[in-house]
């Protein structure tokens, strides 16, 4: 079964989450827009192209100031894998938003 960002980084921001009511709870648990992109709850399993998502502890903000530091994420190397020739760049992810 694939596994959402949440269930790997444990970051507790999802809903019903340990931090959401902290941190808040992560717009990509939420974001129904990207639901089932590579298999995902909401954008779980694109959390990439989501702004205002935790890395290192941190909420980040735009994409664009994120987008390289996503890059570098074990969650991301993990999708990339999994799904292979599958795998949907970034651009057009970004096309299911419009």
């Amino acid at each position: 079964m694939k596994k959402n960002c949440w269930e790997i980084m444990n970051c507790g921001r999802e809903l019903g989450g340990k931090k959401a009511e902290e941190l808040g709870v992560c717009p990509a648990a939420i974001y129904a827009t990207l639901d089932s992109a590579h298999g995902g709850k909401n954008a779980g399993r694109v959390c990439w192209v989501v702004a205002g998502t935790m890395c290192g502890g941190e909420v980040q903000g735009s994409f664009a100031k994120k987008y390289l530091d996503c890059r570098k994420c074990k969650f991301y190397r993990r999708v990339r894998e999994e799904e292979g020739s599958n795998f949907l760049l970034t651009v057009d992810l970004i096309q299911w938003l419009k």
